[in-house]
């Protein structure tokens, strides 16, 4: 089985809606990491402090063949055609370990819908 992650940095107050959605086209969970940056533009200071935009950067490790749909329903979930309001990319993974329960769990599925 091959797997891909999805990182995507998102304005926090949309992060749960990016995951619940993901999850709806098939993760099966998501590592969320708080994050700060900024765009193209400068950041704006107040009294000399820097304010730059907070962000979430959402992790999904999937399956190869879920990467299509999932990234497709973060862009529209997230309406990434706006400025701005977010940006998402695929890895590719070479290993992976700790997921054997999950794998156990998939093998017994496909075993069963076809029996």
């Amino acid at each position: 089985m091959r797997f891909k992650l999805i990182l995507s940095s998102v304005k926090t107050d949309i992060t749960d809606h990016i995951v619940d959605t993901a999850k709806e086209a098939g993760a099966t969970g998501a590592t969320i990491i708080p994050a700060r940056g900024t765009g193209i533009h400068e950041a704006k200071t107040f009294f000399g402090l820097s304010l730059e935009a907070q962000t979430d950067i959402i992790m999904l490790l999937v399956e190869e063949h879920l990467v299509g749909k999932i990234l497709n329903t973060i862009q529209d979930a997230g309406e990434f055609q706006k400025p701005g309001t977010g940006i998402a990319f695929v890895l590719p993974i070479e290993h992976v370990v700790g997921l054997e329960s999950q794998m156990e769990n998939f093998k017994k599925e496909v075993r069963e819908s076809y029996f």
